[in-house]
């Protein structure tokens, strides 16, 4: 695995194992970056994190009573996740754009949750039409960016899932490049992803015409492996060799509606994929809605206080593949 370069330094530099067990995800790999088509960590090797997503934000959705502590807490603990993603919601009923404090609350709570806990969170503006609202991205990220920025621990995902008729050189690429430059006068290094046509599928027009003039930029790929097969990951494959870096922020383990049972088959050649090119990676969602990609059954209790007789089939597959991911054990206490 992918984790073993970077246990090899830690013995040569007299670390033992069971030192770098009783480190933290951004204890043990500091600072990331973007070198080539690669994401690394501060010693310099390819880094793949796997993870979940939270479902909207949206107050009023009722997905948004697990964001709290105890949720992010029993995530690092339990299944050794390393990475969190909160996907707030920029727009529609109960998002930014409605009840902006409301949000801006939640985001926080699962940042400051995360950090306590030494785990990456990926900050995602959670639209579909992120060009309507682009001053309200700008003050959204310039804001966790005053506040979070010289952390590590912080990924900004710009704009999660632009539409198929959404155009990456005319709409997309220049909404980035506006949200890239306000956060950067800010802070000038955190990993910055950015979403791509499609629902975040046509990486390949953003790496024909990929972003420049700033460092560690990274792309968007999403995936549902019981709608996405092969040619997605030729896509993605042909983004690479154009020498961009990819992030799986979201996937799924059914359909692209969200819905019908778990596609083992597809999900393991997809496992296949993101380990063979050290890709990190958040499922989608934890949450209890009534559907296939859920995590957790309806009525769980947002307590954190789980078994796996609150998991769906997906949420036990998934707990199976954060908790097998890793090499290293990221709770912190050794043990």
């Amino acid at each position: 695995m992918f984790c073993k370069p970077l246990l090899a330094l830690g013995l040569s530099l007299g670390l033992s194992y069971t030192t770098a067990q009783a480190e933290t995800a951004v204890q043990v790999h500091g600072a990331l970056s973007v070198k080539g088509n690669q994401i690394i960590d501060a010693r310099g090797e390819p880094l793949s994190l796997a993870g979940p997503s939270l479902f909207w934000s949206n107050s009023g959705w009722n997905a948004d009573r697990y964001y709290n502590p105890q949720v992010v807490n029993y995530l690092q603990e339990q299944w050794n996740a390393p990475i969190i993603r909160a996907a707030i919601g920029a727009g529609g009923n109960g998002g930014m754009q409605t009840h902006p404090e409301e949000n801006r609350k939640k985001a926080e709570t699962v940042i400051d949750a995360a950090i306590d806990q030494g785990m990456y969170v990926i900050l995602d503006w959670h639209a579909h039409h992120g060009e309507d609202h682009t001053q309200s991205a700008v003050e959204f990220f310039e804001y966790f960016a005053r506040q979070y920025g010289q952390h590590d621990n912080i990924i900004y995902e710009i704009y999660n899932e632009p539409l198929a008729d959404t155009d990456w050189n005319t709409v997309i690429k220049p909404y980035a490049e506006t949200l890239i430059s306000h956060i950067r006068a800010i802070d000038p290094d955190n990993l910055i992803i950015v979403g791509t046509q499609s629902w975040s599928q046509d990486v390949d027009k953003a790496a024909a015409n990929p972003l420049t003039g700033y460092n560690n930029i990274a792309y968007t790929l999403h995936f549902y492996a019981g709608t996405h097969k092969q040619e997605l990951r030729d896509k993605a494959e042909k983004a690479l060799q154009e020498g961009v870096a990819l992030m799986v922020t979201e996937w799924g383990t059914v359909n692209a509606d969200g819905d019908g049972g778990v596609d083992k088959q597809s999900t393991e050649q997809w496992l296949s994929f993101m380990r063979d090119h050290h890709l990190t990676h958040a499922n989608w969602a934890l949450n209890d809605k009534d559907e296939g990609a859920s995590m957790l059954k309806p009525g769980t209790a947002p307590d954190g206080n789980w078994t796996d007789d609150d998991l769906t089939e997906s949420g036990l597959y998934v707990k199976s593949i954060i908790q097998g991911w890793h090499e290293i054990d990221y709770s912190g206490d050794g043990e």
